[in-house]
């Protein structure tokens, strides 16, 4: 055997040992590299939320979860609308002026708080710890809340109150509304949370 052949076969398996050991590399990179992408359930969270809301009756509430909150859809009834005006007085932030483009998109700043005004979008997550307020629709005096309630929400942790525009009540633990998430109609009976702009 001469001493080419030799150097030739050691050529051989020096070849394929390099590259097996570059397949390994690769196939040991591959899932490393991935660890720097974001997740399905990452990428989920932070996706916009169609909702069909045609089924949604005067009175009644749907709750979607955008971004890892609870995001409350209501539609509110003719009653419930015309008692927003009569507690401004006693609101905090009545017209939501505080943090306006951090809790209240422009389109929301009004008294009803949403595009149209029957259709109240709010994370129901309340501006003080974090507890997630319950409903209290219905009017009247109630354990925890004033003889002259008028319908809204009360947060169990810490007696916070909010309207049904989702606006806190003055002398509460809560220091701000509740937040109106970006959102916008893809039609009368389908809203898109977490999106605003028309591309």
């Amino acid at each position: 055997m001469s001493d080419q052949q030799v150097d030739q076969g050691r050529r051989t398996w020096v070849a394929i040992t390099c590259g097996a050991g570059a397949v390994g590399g690769i196939a040991a990179a591959v899932p490393f590299v991935s660890t720097f992408q974001p997740s399905e359930r990452a990428r989920a969270a932070g996706a916009a939320v169609e909702v069909d809301i045609s089924a949604l009756k005067p009175g009644e509430k749907v709750t979607v979860e955008w971004r890892g909150k609870p995001v409350w859809i209501i539609k509110r009834t003719p009653e419930q609308l015309a008692a927003l005006p009569k507690v401004d007085s006693q609101l905090a932030d009545p017209k939501s002026e505080r943090k306006p483009d951090e809790l209240t998109p422009a389109y929301a700043r009004n008294e009803h708080r949403s595009i149209k005004p029957e259709v109240l979008v709010a994370v129901g997550i309340c501006s003080h710890l974090g507890c997630s307020p319950s409903d209290k629709f219905q009017p009247g005096a109630q354990p925890s809340l004033p003889d002259d309630w008028t319908g809204g929400f009360l947060c169990p942790c810490h007696g916070s109150t909010f309207d049904m525009a989702g606006r806190v009540f003055k002398n509460k633990p809560a220091p701000d509304n509740l937040e109106v998430p970006p959102h916008m109609y893809l039609s009368d009976s389908r809203i898109l949370i977490g999106e605003d702009k028309k591309a």
